[in-house]
C-alpha cells in the first residue's frame, strides 16, 4: 500500500503550530498541531472532546461556514485537522484558527452538543482543559503567516 501523506511528515522535528497538510482538489487539510509528537504530553480525551465541540461550533458559525468540510481530532491526541474549501485563503484560514483558539480560551457557558441525544459520549467533557489547551495555542499562533504553514524537514 502507498504511504499516506500524514505518515510522511517528520514527527521528530514537528512543533506546535499550523501546517498545510495536503490539498485534494478543492479540499485543503490543515494540521493544527497542539502538542509535540511523542513528547509524552497529549490532549486528554475530555479536553479534546470539548475542544472539538467548541472549535467546530465556532468555525461553523463564521463567514466560512459553507467552506468548512471537517473539524476533528487526530488519533494521536496531538492536535486537530481542519478541512476547508480552497476558496478560503491561507491568511483567512490562519485567522479562523486564531479566532477559534481565542473563542475557546474565553468560553463560558454550556458546551454545545453535550446531551445524550446530540453526542455519542456526552459525559466525557472537560471545559477547563479545553480552555487551557486553546490558551496555550494563542501565543504559538500569534504572528503565524502563510510561509510558516510549510512543514520543516
Amino acid at each position: 500500500m502507498k504511504r499516506i501523506a500524514s505518515f510522511a511528515v517528520n514527527h521528530d522535528v514537528l512543533e506546535p503550530g499550523m501546517y498545510l497538510s495536503r490539498i485534494d482538489g478543492d479540499a485543503v487539510t490543515y494540521d493544527i498541531r497542539m502538542k509535540k509528537p511523542n513528547g509524552g504530553d497529549y490532549l486528554s480525551n475530555g479536553a479534546m472532546h470539548t475542544f472539538e465541540h467548541l472549535f467546530a461550533t465556532y468555525a461553523r458559525n463564521t463567514e466560512y461556514a459553507g467552506q468548512i468540510l471537517y473539524v476533528g481530532p487526530m488519533g494521536c491526541r496531538t492536535g486537530f485537522y481542519l478541512l476547508l474549501r480552497d476558496q478560503v485563503s491561507y491568511e483567512e484560514a490562519i485567522r479562523l484558527v486564531q479566532e477559534s483558539m481565542a473563542f475557546i480560551a474565553a468560553y463560558q457557558g454550556t458546551i454545545p452538543g453535550t446531551n445524550k441525544i446530540e453526542c455519542g459520549n456526552y459525559l466525557e467533557h472537560d471545559l477547563a482543559g479545553a480552555k487551557k489547551e486553546a490558551a496555550a495555542m494563542i501565543p504559538v499562533l500569534a504572528g503565524w503567516t502563510p510561509e510558516m504553514l510549510k512543514y520543516k524537514e
